[in-house]
């Protein structure tokens, strides 16, 4: 089992000294990998809910700091060695597809193949008319968006066609340290989001769950998989834990059991920041010395 931490790079962990400090001590004490939430903007009144919370407030309200996630998890690679840095969730569609291949590409050399590439189609609709992109055909360019860019890591001389991306033979350069690419996990709960996720990534990340929950996922992706002519074989599992489940070694073994691959155990940005050294980091190195080191 890997652990790693979500939340980090927004909320209280924005400026960089507090950046820094987290991801160094989340190395230091074993956890695999952090993660960046991602918006572009959040709108003062939403029409659409916060799919993940029960009263469906966005979490920390349209005052809340969201790092570009490029930029912060590249100030991260430069204040680590090891630690995976990953993206929870990137909203694919709002962007230009040969804009963010070329920042992925740049953060994967630039740690040392490090970035794990965490992906989704988005749910703010009002976002997405923020930034003049259209919402209703995001699903459909974000498939081509992501078979597009396959291309343009891996191929030398990358040309394709497509209904929304189209371009001759060009170079696109440097190439991801990981080849063929970094890997994606698709984000989302929705049976359309699991068929994607099934079709076209190398995991899956989910919300909020339990074993249970997760074993009942991973029957409808391996259906979803079987049915698009894949199997899970290396397909990681990523989810976060049900806010009321204890997390203790049995918990963590029925996890691992169900089929998952890495937990979210923390998220630091709703941490306040006065309380990340006095709070925060003991409640992290008890987790170590108990669960990690075990596991």
């Amino acid at each position: 089992m890997k652990f790693a931490l979500h939340a980090v790079g927004c909320g209280s962990t924005a400026r960089p000294e507090t950046l820094a400090q987290v991801a160094q001590k989340a190395e230091a004490l074993g956890f695999e990998s952090v993660w960046i939430p991602e918006h572009l903007a959040v709108p003062a009144t939403m029409r659409t809910p916060y799919p993940y919370s029960p009263d469906g407030k966005f979490p920390g309200g349209p005052q809340v700091a969201l790092h570009d996630p490029f930029i912060a998890l590249a100030f991260v690679a430069a204040c680590t060695s090891r630690i995976k840095l990953g993206t929870g969730v990137f909203v694919l569609p709002l962007r230009n597809a040969v804009a963010v291949a070329k920042a992925v590409a740049s953060l994967d050399v630039l740690s040392n193949g490090r970035f794990l590439f965490g992906v989704g189609v988005g749910w703010l609709e009002d976002e997405f008319e923020a930034v003049g992109m259209a919402f209703r055909d995001r699903a459909a360019r974000t498939r081509e968006a992501i078979r597009m860019m396959k291309r343009l890591w891996s191929d030398d001389l990358p040309a394709f066609e497509g209904t929304y991306h189209r371009f001759a033979p060009l170079g696109f350069n440097p190439k991801p340290v990981q080849q063929p690419h970094p890997p994606i996990l698709l984000g989302g709960e929705t049976p359309a989001a699991l068929r994607r996720a099934a079709a076209l990534g190398d995991g899956w990340i989910g919300v909020a769950h339990t074993p249970d929950s997760v074993r009942a996922v991973l029957a409808a992706l391996r259906a979803h998989a079987a049915r698009a002519g894949r199997d899970l074989n290396g397909f990681e599992i990523t989810v976060g834990t049900r806010p009321d489940l204890s997390l203790d070694a049995a918990t963590v073994r029925a996890f691992a059991d169900a089929g998952v691959h890495r937990l979210i155990v923390f998220s630091p940005g709703f941490v306040p920041r006065a309380r990340i050294e006095t709070d925060l980091f003991p409640r992290m190195e008890r987790f170590a010395e108990t669960l990690i080191a075990r596991a």
